[in-house]
């Protein structure tokens, strides 16, 4: 899996530039185009009463954006990297998707939503519904974010994301497909962390024998992606942990300086995900790191 063709969808909220150039130093791995994508919502232009739209305000907006990306293109400079645009009207999840389809994107990047004071698991409805749904990979964004840690409010800014990426796998076709990904950031990444939880939930009736033996078979597996990584060129080191796998993999991610977290994404208990918010949708949401979600 290569990332030839990245789609960046952006609501022009503050920051979003620089983490256009976070996103963009995969050019060292074979980027080779960027579509900047933005959506302007369908109600921002409607004219409900006759069923119509405000083809004024709609032009302006279209033309606003415009200028934005040209000015953003300019400013990157890059001849080597291929720009196009694309400014459309309508539901932001189903014309990104759409986008990501005609254009052939092997990425979406995507930028979260500011969570409310009473919203525990939330990436905005639409970001969630995407990273449901999504057939190609989806990475989220988060160049500058506040979180809290050991009771403090603290602030990370998130530059050089592919430098230290942490692979957290469940051994999953997806998490393969998620270490293929990883294999071709050659170039790019310094070192990849391979991780591993063997969760709460899977151990809480087993004897201690069933447990080492859950163990042994992790740590095996752990080191034949490493083995994988390193035939690659890469650095790469492993590490198991029990206990709750989202607290987990954040903590790991923490202690051992990863610069974002990648995980591929099961589909398992979809209604339950969409609700309540299942593994890869709460570390999307709850770690500080960008978060490359690989179907």
């Amino acid at each position: 899996m290569r990332f030839e063709t990245l789609l960046f969808h952006t609501r022009f909220r503050e920051l979003a530039f620089n983490s256009l150039k976070t996103v963009i130093e995969l050019k060292a791995a074979g980027l080779k185009k960027v579509v900047l994508a933005h959506v302007i919502p369908r109600e921002d232009v409607a004219f409900v009463p006759y069923g119509g739209t405000l083809k004024a305000n709609e032009m302006r907006m279209r033309e606003e954006a415009r200028i934005k990306f040209d000015d953003w293109i300019r400013t990157i400079g890059d001849p080597q990297l291929k720009f196009s645009q694309r400014i459309e009207v309508g539901a932001a999840n189903a014309e990104i998707l759409d986008m990501a389809t005609t254009e052939k994107a092997d990425l979406i990047v995507l930028g979260r939503k500011k969570r409310t004071t009473f919203e525990k698991v939330y990436v905005g409805t639409h970001v969630l519904d995407i990273l449901r749904r999504s057939e190609t990979p989806v990475l989220m964004s988060k160049y500058m974010v506040q979180y809290e840690w050991q009771g403090e409010l603290l602030t990370r800014t998130n530059e050089k994301i592919w430098k230290r990426p942490l692979l957290a796998s469940d051994w999953s076709e997806p998490s393969r497909r998620a270490l293929n990904a990883m294999l071709a950031l050659k170039g790019l990444a310094e070192k990849i962390i391979v991780a591993h939880v063997l969760g709460a939930r899977r151990i809480k009736n087993l004897e201690m024998p069933s447990v080492r033996r859950l163990e042994d078979e992790s740590k095996k597996r752990l080191q034949s992606y490493c083995r994988q990584i390193d035939d690659a060129g890469i650095r790469s080191e492993d590490h198991l942990a029990m206990g709750r796998t989202v607290e987990e993999i954040i903590k790991m991610s923490r202690d051992y300086g990863a610069t974002m977290i990648v995980m591929g994404r099961t589909g398992k208990d979809w209604y339950h995900e969409y609700w309540l918010g299942g593994v890869s949708h709460q570390i999307a949401e709850l770690s500080e790191l960008p978060v490359l979600l690989i179907p």
